[in-house]
């Protein structure tokens, strides 16, 4: 019998904590911490390899060739947006971190308000950079976002362009890469549809599936704004949290401290009369 009780005062000890422990899971934050994940991999991994599939349509139809010497050209800023996309996934992953453990160490200080954790001004402190840095951050993938549609454009008219083509016959459309500042007005970079080599370009499944990555990486982008976008409500509704627990906290203390206040007069009187009783 006496087993029987201590097992079953065990599993509910297991359960209580167990449900303590998901209680203090900060799930806005997971939220969008998955989200903002799921939107820098997708624009980091769908973006190098569109870049990668750009630079190759540009050597094998346009009969483009990496300039010698230290000549900044299109092959050069590809490799420099390869780069800051690898500066991208790393920084970003560290942030979601980042923020995942302050929504945990916020959430751990507004439950905890009376236990050991106290809400201090350094913490208050934390949750206003973070506020400010996210809405940098949030600022900065909405001009990612904007920079990203540039190619999902230019590969959409190249589409467009193979399709009329297709649907079209004795058409005669160009495609110049001057006009779109990839090459110089000197240079003279141009497919039209009746060269032999637009013709494989529009049948190769390599411009189709470079399309298709760049409107993946495009989503992408547009994910990880959301994910600030949620960052932002999470981060103003726990700095508004916090700064009523301060507030809270702050008048418990003066109320302690009065009845404390209150509980030594009284002792003191209380001695008085009875040495005056005396």
């Amino acid at each position: 019998m006496e087993e029987n009780m201590e097992e079953g005062q065990t599993q509910k000890g297991c359960f209580e904590c167990c449900i303590k422990c998901l209680g203090g899971i900060p799930y806005a934050s997971l939220i969008a911490t998955i989200l903002l994940y799921a939107g820098v991999a997708l624009f980091c991994g769908c973006g190098h390899e569109a870049l990668s599939g750009t630079v190759n349509i540009l050597q094998t139809y346009f009969e483009m060739t990496r300039a010698a010497g230290d000549v900044i050209d299109v092959f050069t800023m590809i490799d420099i947006f390869k780069y800051v996309i690898y500066g991208v996934a790393a920084a970003f992953f560290v942030y979601g971190i980042l923020l995942m453990v302050e929504g945990f160490f916020t959430t751990g200080a507004i439950k905890d308000l009376y236990g050991d954790f106290k809400i201090t001004t350094c913490g208050r402190c934390v949750s206003a950079w973070f506020i400010m840095l996210t809405y940098i951050f949030m600022l900065a993938w909405l001009g990612v976002t904007a920079f990203t549609s540039l190619p999902v454009y230019m590969y959409f008219n190249l589409w467009t362009i193979c399709r009329n083509a297709t649907l079209v016959d004795g058409t005669n459309l160009c495609l110049d890469l001057r006009q779109y500042g990839i090459v110089t007005i000197g240079e003279e970079k141009k497919v039209c549809t009746t060269s032999e080599s637009f013709i494989k370009m529009c049948d190769s499944n390599e411009l189709n599936m470079t399309f298709h990555l760049f409107i993946v990486a495009l989503a992408g982008a547009g994910a990880a704004v959301i994910a600030m976008v949620h960052y932002l409500m999470v981060l103003s509704a726990n700095w508004a949290y916090v700064k009523d627990a301060c507030r809270m906290q702050k008048y418990e203390d003066i109320k302690s401290k009065e009845e404390q206040e209150l509980h030594d007069i009284h002792s003191t009187r209380s001695k008085e009369r009875l040495n005056a009783y005396t």
